[in-house]
């Protein structure tokens, strides 16, 4: 039976050993139960958060079947599988279908710049390959490819494309796609988790919720299910130096070092990217403390 996604999903990092040289299983393993543990709604491995392009495709798979076989089926699972090469999205789509997921996430080729037609072509040819549900994210940002709500429009009527994660900064987006889309598609915000609550979004696929999986799921549940305002705005504003130190270049970077202030060390990123400079970690510990996360740096 087909799981319906709503609320709060992690889009995880990928820990690394402290050279870099391999992903640690034993961390992820770690990660996925804390956030479980915690109450995150969901879990998405290898996205742009994950390194997914900095990984082998032999980590790909360990990193997928880990948080798969860990989670157990306590909250949904979506795989990240995109690539710039259809066919190579095909195939790591249906390895994500086989090991159990429970959908998979997949970003646009980010280097071609499709067409509208070509876009089409590319999610039909994979919505024909697998039977479990598509997550279509849309980050023209970093894809190069925007695909404004008339396209996610004709997108929603391919087979098991159910999901988009809208990622731009016109929150306005998600009203015009439930408007298109109707039932077809389940819009999940990319960047603006709160602001898109209010508009009809049925989830949040966070950064912020990998340092703060409690609060970023409570946050959905108090505007989506209690229709508190008050006191997600409280929330929201608590939260939102994190979400601001993870929504720019630093998402990554910002995230790592967080989780070792946190006690929970996962590595640095990968090249290219750098680790976070020292005058920064010093800014995000403060950030952090204020949430009780971590104790302040001494005087």
């Amino acid at each position: 039976m087909t799981k319906t996604f709503r609320g709060t999903y992690t889009v995880l990092i990928t820990p690394f050993t402290p050279d870099g040289s391999r992903v640690d299983l034993a961390a992820m393993r770690d990660l996925v139960d804390w956030q479980i543990r915690q109450g995150i709604h969901g879990l998405i491995p290898l996205g742009s958060t994950g390194e997914f392009m900095s990984l082998s495709n032999e980590e790909k798979t360990a990193v997928a079947e880990c948080v798969i076989k860990t989670a157990a089926g306590r909250v949904p699972v979506l795989i990240g599988t995109g690539h710039e090469d259809t066919r190579e999205v095909v195939r790591l789509s249906k390895e994500a279908e086989r090991l159990g997921a429970d959908g998979v996430m997949i970003i646009p080729p980010f280097y071609s710049t499709p067409t509208e037609d070509e876009l089409f072509h590319h999610y039909k040819t994979i919505g024909e390959a697998i039977s479990i549900p598509i997550m279509i994210y849309n980050n023209p940002a970093t894809a190069n490819v925007d695909m404004r709500p008339e396209t996610v429009a004709r997108l929603s009527r391919i087979d098991n494309v159910d999901y988009i994660k809208e990622s731009t900064l016109e929150v306005t987006r998600v009203r015009d796609i439930i408007e298109l889309c109707g039932d077809r598609m389940t819009v999940f915000a990319g960047i603006l988790g709160y602001e898109s609550f209010w508009l009809g979004a049925q989830g949040w696929v966070a950064v912020c919720s990998n340092l703060l999986p409690r609060e970023s799921a409570e946050l959905f549940t108090l505007v989506a299910d209690r229709h508190d305002q008050p006191a997600a705005l409280a929330l929201y504003r608590r939260i939102l130096p994190i979400v601001r130190w993870v929504g720019g270049h630093r998402y990554v970077s910002a995230t790592k070092v967080g989780f070792g202030m946190m006690g929970r060390p996962v590595g640095e990123p990968r090249p290219p990217r750098l680790p976070l400079p020292a005058g920064e970690r010093d800014a995000l510990r403060r950030d952090l403390a204020a949430l009780g996360l971590v104790k302040p740096a001494a005087a």
